[in-house]
């Protein structure tokens, strides 16, 4: 019984972790480079060198966006993602977390959100967005991301 059930178990894996397309598209249409990972996703890294912005010299941003998609009443959404914390442990800092909560009221699109020992900034979009509203997405995730991991860790840059 188990060998019979197999197949339709690995078939439903798979397809949990298959890239959507529709994410492709609107990548390819936006001319991003960038890579799918072991669980669908799309993996882009942007290099933030800018000549006006000296702090910006040598930083990088990495974003997800996520293929899997959820639903709340007649909403359908996906998520975009950008770490920009990884505490010592499963607990963050006291000082970190309220830090990212005022963050959190203060941004305009998306918010922060705990992955495990990981602080990422998240965006729901529309699945059906079009490129130009995940571009923008994307964006906000960039530059929220990159300027709390300078702020919470000066110097460093591993996202």
């Amino acid at each position: 019984m188990l060998a019979k059930d197999a197949p339709a178990a690995a078939a439903a894996s798979a397809s949990e972790h298959a890239p959507d397309p529709r994410v492709k598209r609107l990548l390819d249409k936006l001319k991003y480079k960038y890579e799918v990972d072991e669980d669908g996703d799309y993996k882009l890294v942007f290099d933030l060198d800018d000549d006006d912005e000296d702090e910006k010299k040598g930083r990088s941003q990495l974003v997800y966006v996520r293929s899997p998609v959820f639903d709340y009443g007649s909403h359908e959404v996906r998520e975009v993602w950008a770490p920009a914390y990884k505490a010592k442990s499963d607990e963050f800092p006291a000082k970190v977390a309220n830090r990212l909560l005022e963050a959190s009221q203060e941004s305009k699109l998306g918010g922060w959100a705990k992955q495990g020992q990981y602080a990422v900034f998240v965006i729901k979009v529309a699945t059906n967005a079009s490129a130009e509203q995940l571009d923008d997405a994307i964006n906000a995730a960039i530059q929220s991301a990159d300027q709390m991991e300078a702020e919470l860790t000066p110097g460093k840059d591993e996202f």
